[in-house]
């Protein structure tokens, strides 16, 4: 698999650093799959086989306990997952599934932990996002435990029209349960949710979204930078 074929890959503030021939190395064994919607890609307890970079289509990282599952977060492209587990050689601590159809690298966990003590630069971006991938739990243990539904619902929808270059009409980028369990809610605590946030100017019609009074919105969520604000 050669690079050139996949310059997106190569790109990836993981691998940019690294030498040509280090990169070579570490995709030796790589390849490209394509997977329908609704596959499990990586069970929950499993070990950690394979780096996966998602190239296109979306991936729900998910986890289950007692008869009860959880979204934990949605991998967009292009984008590594899970890097922790490969660099420890631990288990999973999540499962993956597609939510439509995606093109993924695998790459061999073993490769990618020999490259990391041969290539400084890998070593580098691996620290870099593990560092961002933990502020990136900080910031979603204290969105779930500081606020209500009600006030993680409202920055949902303000960090969604920010996506949108401030747009005050825009659509959901998830399911309405998929984005319940992202925000800890149960469906009918979400369809409540939106229901109250009408009081803010918030007006929704399936999955259209519109924002009539974007001051009241901002009053109600008191959105922060220490959560809300990725680039931090």
């Amino acid at each position: 698999m050669p690079d050139s074929t996949f310059p997106e890959v190569r790109s990836l503030d993981l691998f940019a650093d690294m030498s040509d021939e280090n990169y070579a190395k570490l995709m030796r064994g790589a390849y490209l799959q394509t997977f329908p919607p609704h596959v499990d890609l990586i069970g929950e307890g499993e070990d950690a086989d394979f780096l996966h970079v998602l190239v296109s289509g979306a991936v729900d990282l998910f986890s289950s306990w007692s008869n009860r599952e959880t979204s934990v977060m949605i991998v967009k492209p292009v984008s590594t997952f899970i890097l922790a587990a490969t660099i420890r050689d631990a288990r999973y601590l999540m499962s993956a599934r597609t939510m439509e159809k995606s093109r993924i690298v695998m790459i061999p966990s073993q490769d990618v932990r020999a490259i990391f003590d041969l290539d400084a630069g890998f070593a580098r971006a691996v620290v870099v996002e593990l560092a961002a991938c933990y502020r990136s739990v900080i910031k979603t243990t204290k969105n779930l435990k500081l606020r209500t539904a009600l006030e993680r619902l409202a920055n949902y929808l303000l960090s969604r029209s920010q996506d949108h270059d401030g747009a005050l009409n825009f659509v959901l980028d998830l399911e309405k349960r998929q984005l319940a369990s992202v925000l800890g809610m149960t469906p009918e605590n979400l369809s409540r949710a939106f229901k109250a946030l009408q009081a803010y100017g918030v007006q929704v019609n399936g999955e259209n979204v519109v924002i009539n009074n974007m001051d009241d919105l901002q009053t109600f969520a008191k959105p922060t930078s220490l959560i809300d604000d990725n680039r931090t």
